[in-house]
């Protein structure tokens, strides 16, 4: 094989093709965004479940619009799901990886899924083409990426690992790009759509260019840097999001003491423009798929390189401390727990998703169950993933089809995860259902007044 006549290099880049690797909560939105653009786009995935869902119609995850543009581009023929990756990198100019990069026990990201992409990418180097990390990586994930697939082609051409990386076509013929997403679960295409900003790391003009094609049709801000600024990025902002919710409710703490109401106090610090309103409310802590990976993933890259990262270490020391305060609280409104039969709202880590990963409130329900409480447990969309979390059984654990069936026999209701459904509660006949009318709100959800009035003891975070 030649390694020089492989390679066809792009000449304009409003004709990219773009393949993208994951077709999980990140990826399939973002294939379906570029295909809303106008863009013939591949999604692949080894997934084989996954893959004949999506090539049904049906979404593998709950995600608000995602059915319908999933549906509308099947028709359309601009989204084309694939199983078999090779293909799917042979068929693409722009390659996003949208892999997972799941916790490792250190805190490290596990990046073993990137690597295969990586390998994948080596051995189906047809043309040129643009790597674009999608998944939050540590910074150096994209030197390691271009080293990689450089490495591997280079066997690939030759069945000789020996040779020295200089003297392969691979690294003057792909580009490595990284463009983190900042895409919410529940608000994915929204922020897909209507993006604050879109960042680039770029090592090329050439990647630059086929970048800003992609994205002009959003005409949103642009910010062009270099590779590791671009994944340091993506950790920073997520670091700092988790910062601002370990400081309200560390707030909230003080306030429970001193007789203050954090949701005031929120929102005049709020109010400031250099602070702004967003992830300053108290509750019970942050959990899902992000803040609490990235901000453990960011800690031990400082580490690593000797930066001081203490104040992020405190920051999750007072978010893993929030279970233990929630529980504390039930205690305080129920005392003995043994025996009691408690009914929760909301499993999702956060409403309009079903993930339950690092969910604040599966754990909760875990911590509850091991005091000796019966729970009742209820999710508009998150049944079926807690379920793996925390198995049915009878006697200690039943789910419910709805907010009316958790309360039946419950001597106190906890709301966890703020669905939009759960504040159009018929309080009169849940109070009728219930052994003792008692909210215990973990997301200051409800208003006071309006619970008290319907006859509860009501209870929430950082409240008087």
């Amino acid at each position: 094989m030649s390694s020089g006549a492989i390679w066809e290099m792009v000449t304009n880049p409003d004709d990219s093709s773009i393949t993208v690797l994951g077709m999980g909560y990140i990826g399939l939105p973002t294939a379906l965004g570029m295909a809303e653009l106008g863009r013939r786009v591949i999604g692949a995935d080894t997934d084989a479940d996954k893959m004949t869902l999506i090539r049904a119609g049906q979404t593998p995850c709950s995600e608000p619009g995602v059915s319908d543009l999933l549906a509308k581009h099947l028709r359309t023929g601009r989204f084309q799901p694939m199983q078999d990756m090779d293909a799917a990198v042979r068929a693409g100019t722009v390659i996003f990886i949208c892999v997972g990069t799941p916790p490792r026990e250190d805190g490290q990201a596990d990046l073993s899924q990137v690597e295969a992409v990586a390998q994948v990418v080596a051995r189906n180097l047809n043309r040129y083409k643009l790597i674009v990390e999608k998944s939050t990586v540590p910074v150096f994930t994209g030197e390691w990426l271009k080293r990689t697939i450089c490495r591997y082609h280079q066997v690939a051409l030759s069945g000789e690992s020996s040779r020295a990386l200089a003297e392969s076509p691979c690294a003057a013929v792909i580009d490595v790009a990284s463009n983190p997403e900042f895409m919410r679960e529940g608000q994915a295409l929204e922020d897909f759509f209507h993006p604050a900003r879109i960042i680039c790391g770029v090592e090329s003009e050439r990647a630059r260019e086929i970048l800003a094609a992609l994205y002009r049709p959003l005409d949103r801000p642009m910010i062009f840097t270099d590779l590791a600024t671009a994944e340091l990025v993506k950790q920073a902002a997520n670091a700092f999001l988790a910062t601002k919710v370990s400081f309200i409710n560390m707030l909230a703490d003080l306030c429970e003491k001193t007789g203050a109401d954090v949701t005031v106090a929120s929102r005049a610090l709020g109010l400031d423009p250099r602070i702004g309103p967003q992830f300053l409310e108290a509750g019970i802590g942050f959990g899902g798929a992000c803040l609490p990976k990235d901000l453990r993933a960011f800690v031990h890259l400082a580490e690593e390189q000797g930066a001081d990262f203490s104040l992020l270490k405190e920051v999750e020391r007072i978010n893993r401390r929030r279970v233990q305060v929630f529980v504390s609280k039930v205690h305080g409104a129920l005392w003995v727990l043994e025996g009691k039969t408690v009914g929760v709202l909301g499993l999702a880590f956060k409403p309009n998703t079903d993930d339950v990963r690092d969910s604040v409130s599966l754990k909760i329900a875990k911590a509850l169950l091991e005091e000796g409480c019966r729970l009742r447990l209820y999710d508009p969309e998150a049944g079926p993933n807690a379920r793996k979390e925390l198995p049915e059984t009878p006697g200690k654990v039943a789910y419910c089809g709805s907010a009316l069936e958790v309360a039946s026999g419950a001597h106190a209701l906890l709301l966890l995860t703020g669905w939009e459904e759960f504040r159009r509660l018929e309080w009169g006949e849940l109070k009728r259902r219930m052994a003792l009318p008692i909210l215990i709100d973990g997301r200051n959800f409800f208003d006071p007044a309006a619970l008290r009035a319907a006859g509860f003891e009501y209870f929430s975070i950082g409240r008087p």
